[in-house]
């Protein structure tokens, strides 16, 4: 593996970080009780965990389309996060964000299992270790503290 292979490009980078500001926003409101009028952040940062759930799950579905043939099991891992998301959101507060922590460690464990076969790019792992590692922290502290 060269350098190309393993730095993150930067547009991924700071865009996957501007991702994980509504999660740190909505867990320390959550935990140091914060409501804005009329609005619980609880609520807000499930569906916004849910919605990237799905996003994420979809980042396979893109790279599994490109293989020939196409790999049916990764189609169907990668629609597993988004039928997740949606289970979460059925869910009470509490146990819908610890489905959304579950499931974003675990395609996280996917996610470097493609990158291990060379089915992903050599730097998407080490992006998704960065980012999934903020977003179960904030889904945590979400969860200690609600």
């Amino acid at each position: 593996m060269t350098d190309t292979d393993t730095a993150i490009p930067r547009p991924a980078l700071l865009l996957g970080w501007a991702g994980v500001i509504p999660f740190a926003v909505f867990a320390f409101a959550t935990a140091l009780e914060l409501r804005l009028p009329g609005l619980r952040p609880e609520p807000i940062l499930l569906a916004y965990a849910a919605a990237i759930l799905s996003f994420m799950g979809g980042a396979q579905w893109g790279l599994a389309i490109r293989e020939t043939p196409v790999d049916g099991q990764r189609l169907a891992a990668s629609v597993i996060p988004a039928l997740v998301a949606w289970a979460a959101l059925l869910q009470p507060r509490d146990a819908g964000l610890l489905l959304c922590l579950v499931a974003f460690l675990g395609l996280l464990a996917y996610d470097l299992l493609t990158v291990r076969q060379g089915r992903s790019p050599g730097w998407y792992g080490a992006l998704r270790l960065q980012l999934t590692g903020a977003v179960a922290g904030c889904l945590a502290l979400a969860l200690l503290f609600d």
